[in-house]
């Protein structure tokens, strides 16, 4: 296939052009102009925008989705506030609607695993919103283990012995150290069976991030705990990803020095507790503008999947540079995810995952033209 006379934005360069792309075995194999290829599809989208496709690096939607309700919801495990040994992938249902909504609008990569219920809530995973069976639409799993500060596990285990901020931090180091030790000993002894520790599967989940091979995902909307976040993975020499930030704008230039990377949201909507108090749509320009590396989340399905880019249209909105809100619904997120190397930019080698739309994507009477997932047309 070939995709002709297109506006490329293709989140490498600031400013889009015109060209052809080449799409072979489900790939980007070209990108120039005035390209032909004997016995290709041709797909003229002359006078329209073509962009990567969106790429969310932060939701729940597949195990909270449409017409869930509370009694339906997978995304939390309320019975065990340290939970690291559960896995997304092993309720994410490829029917919810939502990942129908997701991929008219252009979002083809999701990163999707447990709430903020839990210290520690288990592992994330990417995958493409098209398809039947889970196991054929992952790109990568696990991304990240999730574990969570602030409200949300002081609110969900206040009667079961977690009811501050210092209690949360204390039952993660212990979980930490715990892991750590197993580990060791796992190492120590592994040409010697009869000296391995007993199985514990919670501790094997955490032997990759304490390895240093998988990255804690933090939400943390308050500063106090983003820098608690940053304090125990500096403690762990852990990999460290923070999630929400809603605060960041109070602390830009601090967590520049830092150079996490940041996921930003969800912003639109009330603030529905104390912790988001100073919710801003400016935060994620602030941030950028220090020079810190955000990506734009919905948290779906807190804000529903298919408005990701109209997210990034009221960041614009806000103060935030255009191309770098571009870059925070594609290349950022893609890397954030660990993904980069297959989708969040039109360059020859990823995967053709392509949004090709009439209007600018940021704005609400944008029209969905194409959707191209793996070189295929999903858009019903």
């Amino acid at each position: 296939m070939i995709i002709k006379n297109a506006c490329i934005h293709d989140a490498v360069n600031r400013e889009a052009y015109e060209g052809d792309i080449l799409v072979q075995g489900g790939k980007i194999s070209r990108i120039g102009y005035n390209l032909s290829c004997e016995g290709e599809e041709v797909v003229d989208v002359k006078g329209l925008n073509v962009f990567p496709g969106f790429v969310e690096c932060h939701g729940h939607i597949g195990l909270d989705g449409w017409g869930i309700g509370y009694e339906g919801q997978d995304y939390n495990e309320y019975g065990d506030i340290n939970s690291p040994q559960l896995r997304a992938i092993d309720a994410l249902n490829p029917r919810d609607y939502a990942l129908t909504e997701a991929r008219e609008a252009g979002v083809t990569t999701l990163n999707i695993g447990p709430g903020s219920a839990n210290v520690l809530g288990g592992t994330f995973a990417a995958f493409k919103p098209y398809g039947l069976r889970i196991d054929n639409m992952i790109i990568k799993q696990p991304t990240a283990m999730k574990c969570a500060f602030g409200e949300n596990p002081k609110r969900c285990y206040k009667d079961k012995a977690n009811s501050s901020r210092m209690t949360t931090a204390a039952r993660l180091r212990e979980m930490l150290f715990k892991a750590k030790e197993y580990a060791c000993k796992k190492e120590l002894n592994k040409d010697n069976p009869e000296k391995q520790p007993a199985f514990d599967m919670k501790l094997e989940a955490l032997i990759p991030v304490i390895k240093g091979e998988l990255p804690l995902k933090a939400h943390a909307h308050q500063a106090n705990d983003i820098f608690t976040a940053i304090r125990i993975a500096k403690e762990f020499n852990l990999k460290l990803t923070l999630e929400h930030v809603t605060e960041g704008h109070l602390i830009a230039d601090e967590l520049a020095k830092e150079n996490y990377m940041l996921a930003v949201g969800p912003t639109l909507g009330h603030a529905t507790k104390f912790e988001l108090k100073d919710k801003s749509w400016t935060t994620p320009g602030v941030l950028s503008n220090a020079g810190c590396h955000v990506s734009i989340i919905t948290d779906s399905p807190v804000i529903p999947q298919k408005y990701l880019p109209i997210c990034a249209g009221l960041a614009v909105k806000a103060g935030m540079d255009p191309f770098d809100a571009l870059k925070a619904v594609t290349i950022n997120p893609a890397r954030h995810t660990g993904v980069s190397d297959r989708v969040g930019s039109l360059e020859v080698g990823k995967d053709a995952d392509i949004f090709v739309c009439d209007g600018d994507p940021f704005e609400i009477n944008c029209v969905s033209k194409y959707v191209f997932i793996n070189g295929v047309n999903v858009l019903n």
